[in-house]
């Protein structure tokens, strides 16, 4: 009989959303009536010059991907304002990242810190590597980091440290000096997820010239949007990427995503528009939910929102499942670790989109 590793055994498969496809089967719906606010998407689609870029690339398709990627690492060191040698791309989005982060520090029962609720894949990927995941607090009540519960929360054995800003699913921002205190507290790697921060308009890039143990992630799935293309990308000490790039896999970036990826950092233009556009989505969203009197509603600086909704009388799994009858796609919360089963989080949509949403909700909630 295959023997699989014990830890293998312990594992539950990750469970992806469902697909418009089958939500469009199950409830007899037209695919193209039903509107997606479940997974932060950029709601403008992608740059066309990426699209232009992707179709130059098809005909090559039977070539393996450029294994040297330093125009890419020059295009993006130019927008986040580092050098070339402090950046690694991952093909499978910053959930690559993730995984080379695992690969490059990880042994057997080390320890990694994350302030719940915050995004599930750190966990997920990690138990992979047999890492120990330590769960410290954000704060949902304030919608902030408990900076208390991670120092407490760090020893000898941890090594990453993980603070998403803004965080994934409250939408809070950390703030600087937390950081700053975070990483002068410890020599484990600390990692900033900064997947949202073109919507928050802060960045940390200027903590890693003086602390070689901050590391920023980030990916093309967002403001750039490209979710279906899978591009991740890191900054870092110059030491810290090279020994990432020892066990990072060589061919991981497909050439559409790569072609993708530099005609979409060249459209500067495009990039800026989507960012507005999803921040005025985002601030529209938010103040037509506040006059909903059972929601309570949290300020967001990335391009979902978080709502509380047990004044509805209804669990986020009933609530979600009455949108989706109706062909509107949402995020049930309730298998994020801190928070209980009357969450939903809902990603910014078209204006056109944020209407038929809120006129449902409405419907629902009456």
């Amino acid at each position: 009989m295959v023997r699989f590793r014990p830890l293998i055994h312990k594992m539950e498969p990750y469970v992806p959303g469902r697909s418009i496809k089958e939500i469009a089967e199950n409830y007899g719906l037209k695919e193209s009536d039903i509107i997606k606010l479940g997974s932060n998407e950029n709601p403008l689609g992608p740059s066309p010059a990426a699209v232009k870029a992707m179709a130059g690339e098809l005909e090559s398709a039977h070539r393996y991907p450029e294994s040297n990627l330093e125009d890419l690492y020059e295009a993006i060191a130019d927008y986040a304002g580092v050098d070339g040698d402090q950046v690694i791309v991952g093909g499978d989005g910053a959930d690559e990242i993730i995984d080379v982060l695992g690969k490059t520090f990880i042994d057997p029962g080390d320890a990694f810190v994350v302030p719940m609720p915050s995004y599930m894949y750190y966990e997920y990927t990690l138990q992979a590597h047999d890492a120990r995941p330590v769960h410290a607090r954000w704060d949902v009540e304030e919608n902030r980091l408990d900076l208390e519960s991670v120092l407490d929360s760090i020893d000898d054995s941890t090594r990453l440290v993980f603070l998403c800003t803004p965080n994934n699913p409250t939408g809070g921002l950390i703030d600087k000096k937390d950081i700053k205190a975070v990483a002068e507290s410890t020599d484990a790697l600390v990692v900033v997820d900064e997947a949202y921060f073109e919507f928050a308009g802060v960045s940390n890039v200027d903590l890693l010239s003086d602390h070689e143990n901050i590391f920023i992630m980030r990916t093309f799935s967002k403001v750039m949007g490209l979710a279906g293309m899978r591009i991740g990308y890191g900054l870092g000490s110059p030491r810290v990427i090279d020994y990432m790039h020892r066990v990072k896999p060589v061919f991981s970036l497909t050439r559409l995503s790569h072609a993708a990826a530099l005609a979409t950092l060249k459209d500067r233009d495009y990039i800026e528009k989507s960012a507005e556009y999803s921040i005025k989505s985002r601030e529209y969203l938010y103040e037509k939910l506040k006059k909903f009197e059972s929601l309570r509603v949290f300020e967001s600086y990335a391009n979902y929102i978080l709502l509380d909704v047990r004044g509805t009388g209804k669990t986020a799994a009933e609530l979600s499942e009455e949108l989706l009858r109706r062909g509107i796609i949402v995020r049930d919360c309730t298998s994020f670790s801190g928070l209980d089963e009357y969450w939903i989080r809902v990603s910014v949509g078209t204006l056109e989109e944020d209407n038929r949403f809120l006129e449902v909700l409405a419907e629902i909630i009456s």
